[in-house]
């Protein structure tokens, strides 16, 4: 399998650099994206502009993948500018699998996703009824 991987502080893209995501090449890929959850990379960007086929094997890597991101609260994107390719994926319905078409697009994806879930695991108990005893509201101005 041909890919470059390069790391940065929240998430590692890996550029894959081969036209069918099928045969021996989903297994592998997997293997190198399960290395990279190891090392906390829990927010993957693959690039797949040079893919124009995925079979079998390669949906059921991409839904595996998708539910390893999610589970350290990540997220896997794809970044691919072959619209056939896209529609393809599509067509696949792996769920939760989000598909953009430029690498910039898939990092924007990611620091959004990272802020939601920052957002969302705030605690409501920082406004607890407690904490307004003895104030009530009047709708006189």
């Amino acid at each position: 399998m041909d890919c470059k991987i390069e790391r940065s502080e929240q998430y590692a893209v890996i550029t894959l650099k081969e036209s069918n995501f099928g045969d021996d090449i989903p297994a592998l890929f997997e293997e190198k994206a399960r290395e990279l959850l190891r090392e906390d990379y829990h927010n993957l960007i693959v690039v797949m502009n040079e893919a124009s086929e995925i079979d079998t094997a390669g949906v059921v890597t991409l839904r595996k993948l998708v539910r390893l991101c999610a589970t350290g609260l990540g997220i896997l994107v794809v970044a691919t500018k072959s619209d056939d390719f896209t529609d393809l994926l599509e067509e696949s319905k792996i769920g939760d699998l989000l598909t953009l078409p430029t690498v910039e697009e898939a990092i924007d994806a990611v620091f959004m996703h990272d802020l939601e879930n920052e957002f969302g695991a705030g605690d409501d108990d920082d406004y607890d009824d407690d904490d307004y005893e003895g104030i009530s509201e009047t709708k006189e101005p």
